[in-house]
């Protein structure tokens, strides 16, 4: 005998709305990639500009984006908004992408991140400690309390929405505070001043540098696909604005809600991510030397610190050996409450493909807690698998042109629907238009572009294409084997 469906339950206000956006954007990027960007443009001046204009896309996106959230307020987001401005087959090439890469892939490098960041304090918990090998796959700790996270967290919001939001509000507001003053002790107490003669003496000298330590100088073309190739970190590290769309039946007035817990939090989070950068290179030079001692912060700089850890390495710089642990904690905090936004809003797409006759009917039903617990389960199992895939980098590779191109795709729908249903009902219009929208589709796109053609991560993004279009035989194959299958429920 099956189990009672539920329903949906409107218990996410705007504040519960701008935590899950910031705590989805939030996890361990921020303190992660600058070194990466740093080792790619070479300079204080260029660092800052790819944040900025990471800041600028992220903004811009989440303006305009809005428009379709007020018009289509429904439980599976952007799903729903590419199924109304083009057809069925767009939607699930999106939906397809979400489940095999996007959603999951990310949830599964956060997950990652979080049980590397545990073995700062725990050193059981280590990628040298295999615990058994089955093929190629080495399993270790690491890849153990990644899964037993999210195996966690998906239960937790199997339980109903209250559950998670608590758990979103707890950990985003807490991640939020400790940013804030983590900025603050920098600022206040933790400036160098050779860091900071060395990074403001000279702001726009570009240079490519290699895990050697040598510098490439860069041609104008040159420069500007190391911006690109840069912001492959910064924009993973300000990803998951949208979700809050995602839960559109769950939202209190989710066509104002969800509008503006998007910019409050897409801004909240640009002012602290280019705050926090500043503070970075107050504290620590922007060049380093790859051979000195990982204890010696200064020396090896943002560029090459250790594992590429400047966060740790600035909290060192500051704390002293208690740095590294305080760094770590604050990780943790970030990167757990990062996935359990992003898990509890990515199964309502899943849900809405289901409930549409493309994707498994067992998906397209809420549990008596009036969640779609199946859909949470399958996502789970997925982003299980995906834990053992392949590195940090690489999942990031494959997530990110994915990403970018499927809101391309959708910020051009809201000129589509302005041309093909001009009467209908838009509670909010996108600010700026068609100027802003514009700006994000180009910035976007070059991104894109950049991508895919770059000799070292293009191969990533040209699979990330190839599974894209994998989709449209997959849609042929369930739009036939699911039609009429639906459980009865809401849509």
């Amino acid at each position: 005998m099956s189990e009672p469906q539920g329903h949906f339950q409107r218990a996410i206000g705007l504040f519960d709305a701008v935590m899950i956006v910031s705590g989805s954007m939030i996890g361990s990027g921020i303190f992660i990639v600058s070194s990466d960007i740093a080792r790619l443009v070479g300079s204080t001046g260029w660092l800052l500009v790819v944040w900025l204009l990471t800041g600028v896309i992220t903004l811009a996106g989440a303006v305009s984006y809005g428009e379709l959230a007020s018009m289509f307020p429904k439980v599976g987001g952007q799903y729903v908004y590419l199924r109304e401005a083009y057809n069925k087959l767009v939607a699930f090439l999106y939906g397809w992408s979400l489940f095999l890469v996007i959603q999951t892939g990310v949830i599964a490098a956060v997950a990652v991140a979080f049980a590397r960041f545990v073995g700062v304090l725990w050193p059981t918990i280590s990628e040298k400690n295999v615990l058994f090998e089955v093929g190629p796959v080495r399993f270790t700790t690491v890849m153990l309390l990644a899964i037993i996270m999210l195996v966690g967290l998906t239960w937790i919001n199997s339980r109903g929405v209250r559950g998670g939001k608590l758990i979103s509000n707890i950990f985003g507001s807490t991640k939020l505070v400790a940013l804030a003053l983590l900025i603050l002790v920098g600022l206040f107490i933790g400036v160098n001043e050779t860091a900071v003669s060395q990074n403001f003496t000279d702001l726009w000298q570009a240079a490519r540098y290699d895990a050697q330590g040598q510098a490439v100088p860069l041609t104008v073309w040159g420069l500007v696909a190391a911006i690109g190739l840069g912001m492959t970190g910064s924009l993973f590290s300000s990803d998951a604005w949208n979700n809050i769309g995602f839960s559109g039946d769950e939202i209190v007035r989710p066509e104002r809600t969800i509008v503006l817990s998007m910019a409050i939090g897409t801004g909240i989070v640009t002012g602290l991510y280019l705050l926090i950068n500043l503070v970075y290179l107050l504290v620590l030079p922007l060049h380093g030397n790859p051979a000195a001692p990982e204890t010696d912060v200064m020396a090896r700089g943002i560029m090459y610190a250790a594992n590429d850890r400047v966060g740790t390495a600035v909290a060192q710089n500051i704390l002293g050996g208690a740095g590294a642990a305080v760094m770590a904690v604050l990780i943790m905090i970030s990167t757990f409450g990062a996935n359990n936004s992003i898990i509890l809003s990515g199964a309502r797409a899943y849900y809405a493909m289901a409930k549409d006759g493309l994707f498994f009917p067992g998906l397209a039903r809420l549990n008596r807690a009036g969640v779609p617990g199946v859909a949470l389960w399958a996502q789970c199992l997925w982003a299980c698998l995906l834990c053992l895939s392949g590195s940090y980098g690489q999942l990031l590779d494959y997530v990110m042109f994915s990403v970018i191109l499927f809101y391309v795709i959708t910020i051009i729908g809201i000129f589509v629907l302005r041309r093909t249903r001009p009467e209908a009902p838009r509670p909010y219009r996108a600010w700026g238009y068609p100027v802003v929208p514009l700006l994000y589709i180009v910035l976007a796109s070059a991104f894109c572009l950049i991508l895919l053609f770059d000799e070292n991560k293009g191969p990533q993004a040209q699979y990330g294409l190839l599974l894209v279009a994998l989709g449209v035989p997959v849609y042929l194959l369930f739009r036939n084997r699911f039609a009429g299958s639906v459980p009865p429920g809401p849509k």
